[in-house]
């Protein structure tokens, strides 16, 4: 069983920065791609971004410039460093992990931008 834990999100004002980091409780894993995905009120879950164990990476249109997607030294962990944030950003992030045919999710974190 892998559990994926968040942390780094919060209240910010627009224009600000956070920094979300996930984390796998398996380090002897490696997963083939890692992301975040965020689902604001009333609406549907949506991609953020993503990145491959090779490193390549997608990004949502709408972050595109402002948020970056890395993975750290230790496989099993993933980080969005977002800034220039608004507040149509505000949304709870869920970390994601896919290793062969299974996809695993984190609970979330909130973020929340006030204008």
């Amino acid at each position: 069983q892998v559990q994926l834990g968040e942390s780094g999100g919060g209240l910010v004002q627009a224009g600000g920065s956070l920094r979300l980091s996930c984390a796998a409780s398996r380090n002897d894993l490696s997963f083939d791609t890692m992301g975040w995905y965020r689902q604001a009120p009333g609406k549907q879950r949506e991609l953020v971004a993503t990145i491959s164990s090779r490193g390549g990476s997608l990004y949502a249109e709408s972050v595109k410039g402002r948020f970056t997607i890395s993975r750290g030294n230790a496989k099993n962990t993933v980080y969005l460093q977002v800034n220039s944030l608004k507040p149509e950003d505000t949304a709870v992030y869920s970390c994601y992990a896919k290793r062969g045919p299974a996809d695993y999710w984190g609970q979330g974190t909130q973020v929340t931008v006030s204008s």
